[in-house]
């Protein structure tokens, strides 16, 4: 029987966490595909850049990764220290490199001056933040569903690219 995720990842434990990322409905991730005749290989790079903008925004240091046919390994630190060390600031600027956030947070960047109410929503909504630039799931959500949209656009297809694995906690013998 399976393990949830929050079961699984002990920070006390280990930092240390090998996630696996696998392709369904034999989509290729990358590669050429001898059935079909086509090339997939395009799509390593887009895990890669992936990967790399990952790092610069997470408090998740990659330490390794491996791109195959059709599954994705990673071998991730959880730097949850590095993620209590940056400024609001720094976290609500690092969480807009990946998405849009709210009126109020895009206020709180460009540090226009706000209210009571509102510094204790930013508040708030950055610690939630904060919280999710050490967090396995986020990570791999934000890796996996962009490459997910883009395949599964250039497939000419709907539904589910991915199935993610638990991950593997890494443990001194």
């Amino acid at each position: 029987m399976t393990k949830a995720r929050s079961q699984q990842v002990s920070l006390d434990t280990t930092p240390y966490y090998h996630c696996v990322t696998r392709c369904i409905r034999r989509a290729f991730l990358c590669g050429y595909d001898q059935y079909s005749g086509i090339s997939y290989e395009h799509r390593r790079q887009w895990v890669e850049d992936r990967l790399m903008l990952l790092a610069e925004v997470f408090a998740i240091d990659i330490c390794a990764y491996a791109v195959m046919s059709n599954h994705v390994h990673t071998v991730l630190h959880i730097n949850a220290a590095k993620a209590h060390g940056l400024s609001d600031l720094e976290v609500c600027e690092r969480w807009h490199r990946l998405y849009k956030g709210t009126v109020l947070t895009q206020k709180f960047a460009r540090q226009d001056p706000m209210n009571k109410a509102e510094q204790v929503a930013v508040k708030l909504r950055i610690d939630q933040w904060r919280l999710n630039l050490f967090d396995i799931s986020k990570f791999m959500k934000a890796l996996n569903e962009p490459i997910a949209r883009m395949a599964n656009a250039e497939d000419k297809c709907t539904g589910r690219f991915y199935k993610r694995l638990l991950p593997f906690a890494l443990r001194a013998s």
